[in-house]
């Protein structure tokens, strides 16, 4: 799956061994995973089979038909939905916290495994002792073939830029979830409580949120010197310098911390894309913030980015805070956040932002 990834180039991935928050959302999601396999462990009677018919029965009567509307209309779902198919990110891993494994998910190659799973999407799978989804291949289109041969009942593009042409061949095959309104620009809680919706686990969904909100929250108190400073969060390649706007996810997770977006940000907002923009090398020293925030693949890149003297103006390099989020897969992690990497990643990228805010703070 082709996603936008302005300022992230190739390069090694850090191995480093996830954190407590990691091992308690994994864990919550193998809890609700291995209940499905569980409840269907038991005789072979007949008395079984029809309790089971029961269940599945009352199971789908229980299920009231749900309408989302998107950026191309609305679309409703009549029964609950089976076999799942999901484009763009963070639907995947919204269906594989709640329960729900699609049967097919798009291939990742940025930080991904080998076969093309995020870690974390592997690791929940494996805790969870379920079947690995099909991978759809990467592209700037959906693979139409492909996902028809899955036989979905439901698709989710919730956070995804397909067009409004993709959209209509992909509701010839399934009904289709969209974005609601800019291309990949959904807020991440809004991709969980939608995934939520379709699948019938509302309260799921919300007690899912819950629990990353606590961590987040947890994070945040440990930190109390984030709270209120300026931040910007950027990507810098050989090439260009990016910057993400408040309507990216990934903006709206540093304000979840206590940070505030700097007004700089907006300032300076050229109206290029829905969740980014990009600064010209002798614009770089405007973008002001008490902290400004990297992501980046690998260490020699940020020793690059360093020395490099187009960005030597800038203030945050001059005091010392800058702080880098460095790897694919932690990149990938808060890029955007989802039910699932988030907190995957949240000790890595709270020990990331530590120095620098400690830094501001002495300003």
């Amino acid at each position: 799956m082709s996603r936008p990834r302005p300022g992230i180039t190739t390069g090694s991935t850090a191995g480093i061994t996830a954190g407590i928050t990691r091992r308690r959302g994994l864990q919550a999601v193998a809890a609700i995973a291995l209940a499905l396999p569980l409840a269907a462990c038991g005789s072979d009677s007949s008395e079984d089979d029809s309790a089971a018919d029961a269940g599945s029965s009352a199971s789908s009567a229980a299920y009231s038909p749900v309408t989302i509307e998107h950026a191309f209309g609305s679309t409703t779902i009549e029964e609950r939905p089976e076999r799942v198919v999901t484009w763009g990110w963070g639907s995947s891993d919204a269906a594989i916290a709640l329960g729900v494994i699609p049967v097919a998910i798009p291939k990742n190659s940025y930080g991904a495994t080998e076969e093309g799973y995020m870690p974390w999407q592997k690791e929940a799978l494996e805790a969870a002792g379920a079947d690995e989804p099909t991978l759809l291949t990467e592209g700037t289109e959906p693979p139409f073939e492909e996902i028809a041969a899955a036989a979905p009942d439901v698709i989710l593009a919730n956070y995804s830029g397909i067009t409004k042409a993709d959209y209509t061949k992909l509701a010839q095959i399934a009904p289709t979830v969209a974005y609601p309104d800019q291309p990949w620009s959904t807020p991440w809680r809004d991709v969980i409580t939608t995934v939520g919706q379709v699948l019938g686990k509302s309260d799921e969904a919300a007690s899912l949120l819950d629990d990353i909100d606590a961590q987040v929250a947890d994070a945040a108190a440990a930190h109390p010197e984030f709270e209120g400073l300026s931040i910007a969060a950027v990507a810098i390649d050989p090439s260009a310098f990016y910057v993400y706007t408040p309507a990216d996810p990934r903006v709206q997770f540093l304000e979840d911390l206590g940070f505030t977006t700097a007004p700089s940000v907006t300032d300076l907002d050229t109206g290029e894309a829905s969740f980014y923009y990009t600064l010209s090398p002798e614009n770089v020293d405007q973008l002001t913030s008490d902290v400004l925030l990297s992501y980046v693949p690998s260490e020699e890149r940020v020793e690059e980015i360093a020395s490099d003297p187009a960005f030597a103006g800038m203030q945050q390099i001059k005091d010392g805070t800058v702080a880098s989020v460095v790897g694919e897969s932690y990149v990938s992690a808060v890029s955007p956040p989802t039910a699932l990497s988030l907190t995957w990643g949240l000790d890595r990228f709270v020990e990331a932002l530590a120095p620098a805010a400690a830094a501001a703070q002495k300003d």
